[in-house]
């Protein structure tokens, strides 16, 4: 691994940048960054603000696939011909374009990405990034540590926790050359049929949102990575999914300063490093343009840096999304975006139409060079705060010694512990016993895994059983299970002591009902699990026995099981109500409900 000299010399000349980490104040960084903006092109600076997408597990050499990929849709074969014609200042890593088949390729390839970067004239240490929410959001998987999502850790009630997972996350991602995650989520989930954000919220009390974000963010922070708040002004009161649609947020101002605002203002107080902003349009914020937040000066400007009083790195959700696309083309909204007061454009459709529209938009005097020096700075900044300047470059033994070690995992395992909630126990059925439950049926839903290295969770659920002392059998029935499956599944339960189900996103028209009143129907003593959202337990009401685990990830699903077998009590409280599913203004069970025994 390049030593620190070797990195200094890679910066070409540029010593005094590179040794900003090690100067005694903010003001002279700032006299030193100033003078490195000073001599980049304006397409040195233009590309300091993108943050893309690139296929492939190398910088130099992907596979054909991916450098197919990369051609089709960037122009360029592999990341550093990216940053050779782009001078991008950001890159995002996603296990679908294939950056994080395992710890030691991704270390590899951000130091790939740095030598391409470095090596060029006037080269700058690049910020890698991704989405590491944990729970079912996440782009590094197993051996990385994998924690419980946030609704999870809500539901668990320790802010230490979520520091714990802040700090252990942190710490595995910088191990890997990435030190901006997009996380966490500061929606305050109020919607129970929000599509997007659900149980990536810490939950619906504001006060209570806050505190865990303020948490994870100094986790992060104490690892040497940026955390990022998302998504400004507020995601957690959707019917739509950005995604695919146009979400109006109907909030009045008042309702806006009590909700959602509060934990921005947390994050904004410990010191995040970079806010995310929402593709989505709130008029009571804005009522002038019908523009999305991403594009709304007085929501960016006016709101989020004059009023709120933030001045640190303000990044666009992906640009690709249709919430932003919906009014102006591709050329159009990374300007907007800068003009609104962004500082980096995540992702977006056609990075060569971005990257040349803001260059344009510079050349002709929409931008300003002085705002878009302001932008750079504030980048330069973060990377230098990072020590990306000292030294951007990561090892493999620092991979094999942090990333996936023992203790960070036994810390997920009692993490987990305190997350599952115990909503429903008549009788009580649980916990259940290897003796007088020795044969137990898992069937349920199966969705994909979020990193692609966990899972399924029936198979899951009883491997962690049988460690337990039971005898499982895993039975997927998947989210829609057709009349086939259904009798096949009851006449597996006819040969079982007890039969554990996961549910996934009940609705009420699911098949998945009709299978859990039939097993029900079988007298076979019956417990539900619900791997996502905990309003499932308002759709069976007539379950004796329902837990909520939040997610379907591994380390979750290996915690409902520990408590379902009564190794480990029901500690979690939920963090959202659960309305009745005949009269939704009517509360089934509050926020703070959970049995234990």
């Amino acid at each position: 691994m390049p030593s620190r000299r070797t990195v200094l010399a890679a910066t070409a000349g540029l010593t005094a940048a590179a040794t900003l980490s090690l100067s005694g104040t903010a003001r002279a960084d700032d006299r030193r960054l100033r003078a490195l903006i000073a001599r980049m092109s304006v397409e040195e600076k233009a590309g300091q603000l993108f943050v893309t997408r690139v296929y492939g597990h190398s910088a130099t050499d992907p596979d054909p696939a991916d450098a197919e990929a990369n051609l089709r849709e960037l122009g360029v074969r592999s990341a550093a011909e990216l940053i050779d014609r782009y001078h991008v200042g950001g890159i995002i890593y996603f296990t679908w374009a294939h950056n994080t088949r395992d710890p030691l390729q991704t270390a590899d390839l951000s130091n790939g990405i740095q030598r391409a970067s470095l090596r060029r004239p006037r080269g700058l240490p690049v910020l890698i990034s991704t989405d590491q929410e944990h729970g079912i959001v996440a782009r590094v998987g197993a051996p990385a540590t994998l924690f419980p999502g946030a609704m999870a850790v809500g539901a668990g009630g320790s802010r230490a926790d979520a520091r714990t997972l802040g700090r252990i996350a942190g710490r595995e991602l910088r191990a890997m050359g990435i030190r901006q995650n997009y996380s966490p989520v500061a929606d305050v989930n109020v919607d129970p049929a929000n599509p997007v954000i659900g149980v990536r919220s810490f939950g619906a009390v504001p006060e209570a949102v806050a505190g865990f974000v303020d948490a994870e963010i100094r986790g992060y922070r104490s690892a040497g990575v940026a955390a990022t708040a998302k998504h400004f002004p507020g995601h957690g009161d959707t019917a739509v999914d950005s995604h695919f649609g146009f979400p109006v947020v109907t909030h009045s101002r008042q309702v806006w300063e009590e909700l959602d605002a509060v934990p921005f203002r947390a994050a904004i107080a410990a010191g995040v490093d970079s806010i995310m902003t929402a593709h989505l349009l709130m008029p009571a914020l804005d009522s002038a343009g019908g523009d999305p937040a991403t594009l709304s000066r007085p929501v960016v400007t006016g709101l989020l840096r004059e009023r709120l009083g933030y001045d640190g790195v303000v990044v666009t959700d992906a640009l690709d999304m249709a919430g932003v696309r919906t009014k102006y083309g591709d050329d159009r909204v990374p300007v907007l975006a800068l003009k609104a007061g962004v500082d980096q454009l995540l992702n977006p459709p056609k990075l060569d139409v971005a990257f040349d529209a803001v260059v344009r938009a510079v050349r002709e005097g929409e931008l300003t060079r002085a705002r878009l020096d302001e932008s750079v700075l504030r980048i330069l900044r973060l990377k230098s705060r990072l020590g990306l300047f000292a030294d951007p470059y990561v090892s493999r033994a620092g991979v094999r010694r942090t990333v996936g070690a023992p203790a960070h995992l036994a810390a997920a395992d009692r993490i987990a512990e305190r997350t599952t909630t115990l909503l429903v126990n008549e009788g009580p059925l649980l916990p259940l016993s290897p003796r007088r439950h020795r044969r137990l049926l898992v069937v349920g839903a199966d969705p994909a895994s979020p990193t692609g290295t966990t899972g399924p969770p029936t198979s899951v659920l009883a491997a962690a059983f049988d460690e337990l002392g039971f005898t499982a059998t895993p039975l997927s029935t998947g989210t829609a299970p057709s009349a086939a499956v259904i009798e096949r599944a009851v006449a597996r339960a006819g040969e079982a002591d007890a039969v554990v189900a996961a549910t996934y996103e009940v609705t009420a028209d699911s098949a998945q009902r009709t299978l859990v009143e039939r097993l029900l129907a079988t007298g076979r003593p019956t417990v539900a699990v619900a791997v996502r959202n905990p309003y499932d337990v308002a759709r069976l009401p007539q379950v004796r026995a329902y837990l909520a685990a939040y997610s379907w990830t591994d380390v979750e699903l290996r915690a409902a099981a520990r408590v379902i077998a009564g190794v480990v009590p029901p500690h979690g409280r939920l963090p959202v109500p659960v309305r009745r599913a005949d009269d939704p203004t009517r509360t089934l069970y509050p926020v703070g409900h959970g049995l234990t025994y």
